[in-house]
């Protein structure tokens, strides 16, 4: 038979664009709430509008979760059941933050999905994530998770458990924990498949759940966290992502922000964003580590990233809103609306 007497059944069907986009725990638990669950799955359902928002541009999607607050609130009933319940380590209650905040998106999106009469099925993946044991970030933990302390109280755990805990402006003592780089998701290649079959894929909550190799090869949990942004960006090169959205507290990226010659910017090139970034325009604690993971994704592919708000997502998502990184060019401003 003849290539172009091939039925039409047997042509390779083309693949639909990809999309990952990575937001942070306070979208689904913010700091005003009180934490309840009819809190946390009211605003997940808020968050199902603007995801499935994605899947209407014609994308296949991947979700990667932050869980900084509800990492924390366990660790509170951790400590305040401490006398009860024996301790779990921090790479445990990553995977607990996995678990339901996956289960509360897989269940709101399901809802979003027969609402708009949607076929899409869903796979929450628990996901761990390789880092290196000797990452110098384990000599020097910077990263503050859980409830604060009582300087007494921080005297006692500093010295019967070893934590090592910072002052915190004031509001009390805090653990500080190793946020070292992520180098690895494991079981990349399921990761892969899901989303070749049409399934909206969550993984890597949380930055996913630490671990790394031992001498023998044994995959062991460490306690440490990981930041969400990097591992979003390498797992959207794992899955070959056309495009990787950031969202932030903002609605763009700014030059100069909160200056007087501050100006909003529509598009970014990757070298401009680099020497914002080098000249200390993005702080580490909040967009620099963003940026930073936008640029290794743009290097790895020439593909875009969007960085944007939930409220301007669809606009954006068409071109008009956001600040789009992009390989060259010319940088574009904007002025909000």
């Amino acid at each position: 038979m003849s290539e172009k007497t091939k039925p039409q059944a047997e042509k390779t069907q083309e693949r639909k664009p990809i999309a990952v986009i990575a937001f942070g725990g306070n979208a689904l638990l913010r700091p005003q709430d009180h934490g309840t669950q009819e809190e946390q799955f009211t605003l997940t359902w808020k968050a199902s509008r603007w995801l499935v928002e994605i899947i209407h541009r014609g994308y296949e999607l991947a979700i990667v979760h932050g869980n900084g607050p509800q990492v924390g609130n366990i660790m509170i009933q951790i400590e305040e059941a401490i006398t009860k319940i024996p301790p779990q380590s921090l790479d445990v209650a990553v995977a607990q933050t996995q678990g339901s905040m996956g289960y509360m998106l897989a269940n709101q999106l399901r809802n979003r999905f027969n609402e708009e009469q949607l076929k899409k099925e869903i796979a929450c993946v628990m996901t761990e994530v390789l880092v290196a044991r000797d990452d110098p970030a384990f000599e020097t933990p910077t990263k503050p998770v859980g409830p604060y302390f009582t300087s007494y109280r921080a005297n006692l755990l500093m010295q019967e458990e070893g934590w090592q805990m910072v002052e915190d402006a004031g509001r009390g003592w805090r653990k500080v924990v190793p946020s070292p780089k992520p180098l690895e998701i494991i079981g990349s290649a399921m990761l892969r498949r899901l989303i070749s079959d049409g399934a909206v894929l969550v993984a890597g909550g949380g930055g996913g759940i630490p671990v790394y190799r031992d001498v023998g090869g044994y995959l062991r949990g460490v306690e440490a966290v990981i930041d969400k942004d990097y591992v979003a960006s390498i797992l959207a090169r794992n899955l070959e992502a056309d495009l990787y959205i950031v969202l932030t507290q903002v609605p763009m990226v700014a030059e100069n922000f909160g200056r007087p010659n501050q100006r909003w910017l529509r598009r970014l090139p990757a070298s401009k964003a680099r020497e914002m970034l080098e000249s200390n325009q993005f702080p580490p604690g909040s967009m620099g580590p963003k940026i930073r993971a936008a640029l290794e994704f743009v290097d790895a592919t020439g593909k875009e990233v969007l960085i944007t708000d939930q409220e301007h997502l669809k606009k954006a998502l068409a071109g008009q809103a956001g600040t789009f990184i992009v390989a060259d060019g010319e940088v574009e401003t904007a002025t909000l609306d």
